[in-house]
């Protein structure tokens, strides 16, 4: 087992940083069995730092979700899976920022839901967060209201190079994954992406202190993150959609628009992964799938919505998930602390 730390410029000119999956050079060729600590900025670059900061007013919007990356995962080749094992994502800072942006979010009218009413407000509110306690603290805008909630950090953006040599913002989640927004994207989750390009050109970022499902309003509590994550290699294992596994469950990934298209994916790729996993037929998948699903909606705010279709693993007797990646990766990170 290798461990190396990839050092991130923190003060470099976010202008300069990376915001698409595709299109984009390798930072560093990374060996599969490799550990890498290293460091995301928050979606907004780091501009946006106070209730006083709008973002439509220090920054373009159409520039969010800085990523870290790509790496060059070593010998991965188009029809190869990488599998990404999240040992710890911390904020790396005691603050966290949501915001509202015009013409972006669930609960508003957007380019995509074109209407005639002006969008709502901009507004921008900070969190303290608390990483020893584990708690982010949300303070009302219109009143002294302040609540504690649960910290749960998680990456918003997890993903490979596109097919095709296309070029994707990081702002919009697909087969490639990229934008996904799933709170299951957290520590002690191994995330499976299939490969397009040789090298796979892995990227990382959008590191969220916690996020509710759906991210309703299209920000979650974005801070920047401290992440540390191992990679493997399993040759000869397409993966044609984003698939997660973490101790108790394994999920898939669909993202599209409209939503029930999301949820068609994700659910079809599940009952596919289930079928060759048990070895039984897909129909008799689809009936097990219909009765042991959980569907927590990832995102409804992005370019692409995002669902994510889960079982857990006590329901599959005898399922192993390409072989025990998970748990052989998961050993690595315990060993490291």
């Amino acid at each position: 087992m290798e461990i190396v730390r990839h050092e991130v410029d923190k003060d470099a000119d976010p202008q300069g940083l990376v915001y698409t999956f595709g299109g984009a050079e390798p930072v560093r060729t990374i060996r599969p069995g490799t550990v890498v600590s290293t460091w995301t900025a928050d979606c907004y670059g780091g501009r946006v730092r106070s209730v006083g900061d709008m973002a439509t007013q220090v920054m373009d919007t159409r520039f969010i979700n800085p990523q870290t990356g790509p790496f060059h995962i070593e010998g991965a080749e188009p029809g190869d899976t990488i599998a990404v094992h999240f040992c710890s994502i911390t904020p790396s800072v005691d603050w966290g920022v949501s915001t509202t942006i015009p013409l972006f979010g669930a609960l508003t009218t957007t380019p995509y839901t074109a209407m005639l009413h002006e969008p709502l407000a901009e507004r921008t509110w900070i969190y303290d967060l608390d990483v020893t306690e584990r708690l982010v603290r949300y303070h009302a805008l219109d009143s002294d209201l302040s609540i504690d909630l649960p910290m749960d950090p998680m990456h918003g953006t997890v993903g490979v190079a596109p097919p095709l040599g296309e070029v994707r913002s990081a702002l919009t989640p697909g087969s490639w994954g990229g934008n996904m927004d799933t709170p299951e994207m957290r520590a002690g989750t191994t995330c499976y992406l299939g490969v397009n390009v040789p090298g796979a050109l892995l990227s990382l970022g959008d590191g969220h202190a916690r996020q509710g499902e759906g991210e309703t309003c299209g920000v979650a509590v974005e801070t920047a993150m401290d992440t540390t994550f191992a990679v493997e290699l399993i040759k000869g294992a397409p993966t044609p959609w984003p698939r997660l596994e973490d101790d108790t469950h394994i999920m898939a990934t669909g993202s599209a628009r409209p939503l029930e298209d999301a949820f068609r994916i994700s659910h079809a790729d599940l009952v596919q992964w289930i079928s060759g996993g048990l070895g039984i037929s897909s129909l008799d998948a689809y009936q097990l799938v219909s009765q042991t699903a959980l569907t927590p909606v990832a995102n409804v705010c992005d370019a692409n919505y995002t669902v994510v279709g889960k079982v857990a693993k006590a329901h599959l007797p005898g399922f192993s998930a390409y072989d025990g990646v998970h748990e052989r990766l998961r050993a690595m990170a315990a060993s490291i602390g």
